[in-house]
């Protein structure tokens, strides 16, 4: 069975995944960019935007493992837009025509619409269903592949709570937000059930991952 995997998400070490008072023009809220300056410098981020340079040290290592072997994506609806954006009929992400998840992409929402054809092979497809029925039908558009959980926070939370995750990867930024929306409230103990481990970056953030035990 393919796998359910997290990578390359950032939090604050107050536990945030994201700022308070998400917007169009915030969409982290008073977070900003700072927890992701760690990324935008790797040779991995600086490709993909189409510039030169950038480090190939851990941090750009761990960014790589983002894309390897995922077939399909899952994320929340404040991950694909600002609150209200299901009254826009044209809210197509935050990303542009040509959105980088190149897979099936599900959104999960209170609020479903017809699926959107992006170009670059992103599809968004918008559900209200459990964490598990999506990552049913995630695997299925797969094709055999992993199934990548994008986030925000919120998600990760319900995923991880269900038993739902088998790999998964936080970057512990050296920032307090002090509001916002945390990772880990509700999962006392369940470090016990992955194998975990953890190693310090010169840039100052400490990449953690969880391997569910038995892999």
């Amino acid at each position: 069975m393919s796998l359910g995997r997290v990578h390359n998400f950032s939090i604050s070490l107050d536990g945030f995944g994201t700022g308070e008072g998400q917007s169009r023009d915030a969409p982290f809220g008073h977070a900003g960019e700072g927890l992701h300056e760690w990324m935008f410098t790797t040779r991995f981020w600086r490709q993909l935007v189409g510039e030169s340079g950038g480090t190939r040290g851990l941090d750009d290592a761990f960014a790589r493992q983002i894309t390897p072997g995922i077939g399909a994506e899952i994320m929340g609806a404040g991950k694909f837009g600002p609150p209200g954006w299901h009254e826009d009929p044209e809210w197509k992400g935050w990303w542009g025509p040509n959105p980088p998840f190149r897979t099936p992409t599900f959104i999960l929402t209170h609020h479903p619409r017809p699926s959107i054809e992006m170009e670059g092979g992103t599809t968004f497809h918008f559900l209200d269903a459990s964490p598990a029925k999506v990552l049913e039908t995630a695997r299925e558009a797969a094709g055999g592949q992993d199934v990548r959980i994008g986030g925000g926070p919120t998600v990760i939370r319900d995923f991880f709570a269900a038993g739902l995750i088998d790999h998964m990867h936080i970057v512990v930024v050296p920032v307090l937000l002090g509001r916002g929306v945390r990772l880990w409230d509700g999962l006392e103990g369940l470090e016990k059930d992955y194998e975990v481990e953890s190693a310090s970056s010169p840039s100052g953030v400490t990449h953690v991952t969880f391997t569910r035990v038995g892999l």
